[in-house]
């Protein structure tokens, strides 16, 4: 199959979501955009900051990005790029674009709090303890998760000690001082626009340009030579700052800025992409669908049923419940005014859908160089998902400018810096929302962090609870986030269905059309629960035949505590649609 007619088929399908399904969306919650928003409404020049469209949107996509929709995708692309295709296409538009729609306009009617104060309106306080619960859960398993991603990225060895070297050394290197210098810039950046009331256009003129010199830095005077470990106490330090700092400060300016490397590499993903099919050479060799069950790859690719497989491992191209976190816990408390809601959330949502559609791209060009043993694939470097989306497209490249230009090689490090970027972004995004989750958990209906007084006081503290977050998360992410992953996916899916049903439900309880979200809470809350059940149960095997270690009695006891939580959750959310039905009937 042609890429490039794949992936301009796929962007006129997305604009028609946007345009048509997001409009009807707005139309039938009720978005006003004459409403004060809790940015203005609750300003603090802390957390409620309201954001100009652009900054917001470039803070948000980064959160929600991380190496999500470049992971899935290629991971599931074992089973065949039409599956993986139509659960980008179909996910995107009516399933994560709702959620992440979904999550942040009930947010902004509830003060710019979470889902859980979402979920205390609609279904009670004990939902949303179990919620808060659930949620902490998940973001610890975040953290963890990009904490160790992040440091393997940059780090001189590998979770597991083992020392990185030669070429892949030098690019661990630079993509650790061009990050670096990264958030330098954006604390620059910051203070011009902020502080210093500098146009947005003219800032962002001498950001393009800092991100050009950084690069061009790092990319030739990198000494930063440092350990795993040593990585992982640095971002620990990093996101215990950058989570209680002022949005203004770091949040806004870098998120915005790194929306610039995010246009980059669509830019560049579709100029490689169209050249490549011009040059001949730009076809998708995987094929179309192959099979419902995948028993055995190379490392590189998932395996199991189709069905859950395909729907746990692509998350962020489709839907992620990450996303309604986020949506509900940072973005709400920036936007300006409700009617930027559907470009900010629902926008992002389907953007990402583009990416997940270019990794498909990608994986598709290097197929038969991927789609190897694990022997053959360990000496071809794309060892990884980041790797092989960065070495699809440069090799694209290489098709009509030369495989020896040095454009190939710039296009490699600068794919793998933005994904560095991304996940950077996703980790103190993650360790600010744990926060606000932590507090939350203690307080009583209507009760703020500044009313509380006692142990309470100590608990909703912004401080205490991030520094019990970054322990608790880096901690985990000590071990790698290879043990990590598999229950991320599952717990983050999971997620996704609990949002669509408090969201649900809220609409229900405020009389608006609520009909949006039956399909995918229900086909969610099916997907993740099957899946969660697989891995007990396989875990359990392994239990008893003796052969495990510590990790899977606690991959056990963690997916059997997410089932019970998101079951009750359900029970309470049904019980509540059940009765608003029956009110509405009456």
């Amino acid at each position: 199959m042609n890429a490039a007619l794949v992936l301009i088929i796929s962007i006129v399908i997305l604009l028609c979501g946007y345009v048509f399904y997001g409009k009807w969306l707005a139309e039938q919650w009720g978005v006003d955009p004459s409403k004060t928003t809790p940015a203005h409404e609750m300003e603090d020049g802390v957390d409620y900051v309201p954001a100009k469209t652009p900054v917001l949107m470039g803070h948000h996509f980064s959160s929600i990005a991380g190496a999500g929709p470049i992971n899935g995708p290629i991971q599931a692309a074992i089973f065949g790029w039409i599956p993986v295709l139509l659960w980008v296409l179909i996910g995107g538009i009516f399933f994560g674009g709702v959620h992440d729609y979904g999550a942040l306009f009930a947010s902004m009617r509830h003060q710019g709090q979470s889902i859980g104060e979402v979920i205390e309106d609609a279904m009670g306080t004990m939902a949303k303890k179990i919620f808060i619960i659930f949620a902490y859960l998940t973001l610890l398993l975040v953290v963890a998760a990009f904490s160790s991603i992040v440091a393997s990225t940059f780090g001189s060895t590998t979770a597991a000690g083992v020392a990185v070297e030669g070429a892949a050394l030098l690019a661990h290197q630079q993509t650790a001082m061009i990050s670096l210098l990264f958030i330098l810039l954006a604390i620059v950046f910051g203070f011009l626009v902020y502080r210093k009331n500098m146009p947005i256009g003219i800032a962002s003129v001498i950001g393009v340009i800092g991100i050009v010199a950084i690069v061009a830095i790092g990319m030739n005077w990198c000494p930063i030579a440092i350990s795993y470990n040593t990585w992982m106490w640095i971002l620990a330090v990093y996101i215990l700052i950058a989570s209680v700092t002022p949005v203004w400060i770091l949040l806004q300016p870098r998120d915005y800025l790194s929306s610039f490397l995010l246009y980059f590499i669509i830019a560049v993903a579709l100029i490689a992409i169209i050249g490549a099919s011009l040059a001949g050479q730009g076809s998708i060799s995987i094929p179309a669908f192959a099979g419902f069950k995948i028993t055995e790859t190379n490392g590189l690719f998932a395996t199991g049923n189709l069905f859950p497989a395909l729907f746990v491992t692509i998350a962020c191209g489709a839907i992620s419940g990450f996303h309604s976190l986020v949506s509900s816990g940072t973005t709400s408390k920036q936007i300006d005014n409700e009617a930027n809601a559907r470009p900010v959330a629902y926008g992002s949502m389907l953007i990402e859908c583009v990416i997940a559609v270019i990794s498909l791209c990608a994986v598709g060009f290097v197929w038969k160089t991927v789609n190897v043993s694990a022997e053959e694939l360990a000496n071809t470097g794309l060892t990884s998902p980041t790797a092989v989306f960065a070495g699809g497209i440069s090799k694209m490249i290489g098709t009509f400018v030369g495989e020896d230009s040095s454009l190939v090689s710039i296009t490699y490090s600068m794919f793998v810096l933005a994904v560095s970027v991304f996940c950077l972004t996703s980790l103190d995004t993650a360790t600010r929302l744990a926060r606000y989750m932590f507090q939350e958990f203690w307080l009583s209906p209507d009760e703020t962090v500044k009313d509380v007084t006692g142990t309470k006081k100590l608990l909703c503290n912004p401080y205490f609870a991030t520094v019990i977050t970054v322990v608790l998360g880096v901690g985990l992410g000590m071990t790698g986030y290879a043990k990590i992953w598999p229950l991320f996916g599952a717990a983050n899916q999971l997620l996704a269905a609990v949002g669509l049903l408090a969201v649900c439900t809220w609409l229900g309880k405020v009389g608006r059309n609520n009909k949006m979200f039956y399909i995918p809470m229900v086909f969610m809350l099916i997907v993740t629960i099957t899946s969660l059940i697989q891995t007990i149960l396989g875990k359990v095997k392994v239990i008893g035949a003796g052969e495990a270690d510590i990790w899977a009695y606690v991959q056990a006891i963690l997916a059997a505590l997410l089932v019970v939580l998101a079951l009750v959750l359900a029970v309470y959310s049904f019980a509540n649609l059940s009765k608003q039905s029956k009110e509405k009937k009456a």
